[in-house]
């Protein structure tokens, strides 16, 4: 007899949004997130805290961030409870309408998402930068649009954030947390306001980021959904009572195995997680074998990238705001024939404690960078006058995981990415060359990172793909629905569904997509 009417597997933007909505049809919900459930008080912050996640040691090493290095890329994935939201930019941002124009299945448009946006948007509280609070980022860019000539492109972003319309940056130290206005959101869950201390990225200390562990999570719980932190899934079989899911929980330093059985299971690990399961059910453990042989491929990166800029003359003082609060839209393809989304990039404050904390014999890579700014530009404090242009691109989508043999013993099996840049190079191009255009007029020196320049690698916190959306198991591996073809009650609702890059923020989209897969589940 099942325990379970559904198993979510993780609990970012697709796994909250299905475990709440479906907890409030009345189903017993149970969701197993691999990372921890974080607090303001357990979010990392020393040097010795547990920052990363180590997919190979979970058991020792369980920490904030999933930095994934592939051939040519770098994947950063959230690891928690609330998962991607954890290490997001707050972005919430709906995708363009003419992205659903092609390589979707007919049923997803714009018009049928646009409910489920709003849906979204409505549990985030997304809402713009107040006008009185405009970063020097922010006026940076507008201005920079200004003198390009794009100032009907320039437009603030929609962010997941709460903010207090009386805050100030004239206020006797602005970005203490003294100043965070204390509340209870609609779902219960102690919040505050804003204070501008840039540390979105690594957890709001006075919970003004709206993350989903505050909002969809919460009323998962109100329904009495069960969310099992330290759990790690590694395979899910089929039989006449459903679809068991296999598991290791993490306790005290061990790993330990469970499992637990439900009619439905919906797998929402994020593009590489969810990937990695089902490759492994179907080719390493044989438990899921009718599952489409396009497994794995239309993998994107959505053309991320960030090019910082020294000014010697300006304070930008990219630490303090939220971590990016607008954009210039290029989608349309007017520079050059390239859509792309260029945004204004902040840094953690802790990065910038960090970097003038350390000793000048120290010769890491960030020091070295930090000294020479320092020597070029008689700056004391040199993260003060950069601007990290950051944007995404529409990428070819033409990767894909697959699994392959480790180089290290005892060589077993891990998941891997075939991906050239050949087809994506241009249009990341034409992007770095407008971040390139954006610093000169404002007399900014952009600095393209070498690993552009000499090995075309990228860096990417929004992977997408490997699942995708088809018609037939010949051009997808999940139906409109998001569920699995050749197995029934099996769906996925996370990135990994997504057929294409969206050349901006995708968390939205995802979560619109995951509330109509949850909308028809009955």
């Amino acid at each position: 007899m099942n325990t379970y009417d559904v198993i979510v597997i993780g609990s970012g933007f697709g796994g909250a949004v299905t475990a709440c909505r479906l907890a409030e049809k009345g189903m017993k919900v149970l969701v197993l997130e691999r990372g921890r459930r974080w607090t303001p008080e357990t979010y990392p912050r020393d040097m010795n805290d547990p920052w990363f996640w180590d997919n190979n040691e979970p058991e020792k090493r369980n920490g904030w961030v999933d930095l994934r290095v592939m051939d040519d890329m770098v994947v950063a994935q959230g690891a928690g409870v609330g998962g991607g939201s954890l290490i997001y930019a707050n972005i919430s941002v709906e995708a363009q309408p003419d992205v659903f124009n092609t390589g979707w299945p007919k049923e997803i448009t714009f018009d049928e998402l646009k409910p489920y946006y709003d849906r979204v948007g409505y549990m985030l509280s997304v809402n713009t930068l107040p006008h009185t609070q405009l970063t020097e980022r922010y006026k940076l860019m507008q201005e920079a649009a200004a003198l390009g000539g794009y100032a009907d492109r320039f437009r603030p972003l929609p962010l997941a954030v709460t903010f207090d319309k009386d805050f100030s940056y004239d206020r006797e130290m602005p970005f203490d947390a003294q100043h965070s206005v204390k509340h209870k959101n609609v779902f219960g869950r102690e919040q505050g306001t804003c204070v501008h201390c840039g540390n979105c990225d690594i957890g709001c200390e006075v919970q003004a980021k709206n993350t989903l562990d505050l909002n969809y999570l919460a009323l998962a719980e109100i329904f009495d959904a069960e969310i099992r932190p330290l759990h790690i899934v590694h395979t899910i079989s089929h039989d006449t009572d459903g679809y068991t899911v296999h598991f290791k929980r993490i306790e005290q330093g061990d790993l330990l195995e469970g499992s637990e059985t439900a009619m439905r299971v919906i797998i929402a690990a994020g593009s590489l997680g969810t990937t990695e399961l089902l490759l492994r059910a179907r080719d390493e453990y044989g438990t899921l074998p009718n599952i489409s042989d396009y497994l794995g491929r239309k993998w994107s990166s959505n053309g991320d990238f960030l090019t910082p800029a020294f000014y010697e003359q300006r304070a930008i003082n990219p630490s303090q705001g939220p971590t990016i609060t607008c954009a210039i839209d290029f989608l349309d393809g007017s520079a050059g024939g390239e859509g792309f989304f260029v945004e204004d990039g902040g840094f953690p404050n802790l990065l910038h404690h960090f970097a003038n904390a350390m000793p000048a014999f120290k010769l890491t890579s960030s020091n070295v960078l930090l000294h020479w700014v320092r020597q070029v530009f008689s700056i004391d404090n040199p993260l003060e006058n950069v601007m990290p242009w950051f944007g995404q691109s529409k990428d070819a989508a033409d990767g894909q995981l697959y699994l392959g043999r480790s180089m290290w013993p005892p060589w077993s099996k891990e998941l891997k990415l075939d991906w050239s840049i050949d087809a994506s190079e241009a249009t990341v191009q034409a992007m770095i060359d407008m971040h390139v255009k954006l610093s000169q007029l404002t007399k900014g020196n952009a600095d393209v990172p070498m690993s552009w320049t000499l090995l075309k690698n990228l860096v990417t916190p929004h992977p997408l793909g490997g699942c995708i959306m088809g018609t037939t198991p010949s051009n997808g591996v999940v139906n409109h629905l998001g569920e699995v073809f050749g197995h029934p009650n099996l769906y996925v609702a996370d990135g990994s569904i997504v057929p294409k890059s969206l050349g901006l923020n995708p968390s939205r989209t995802i979560a619109a997509l995951a509330e109509r897969i949850a909308d028809h589940i009955r």
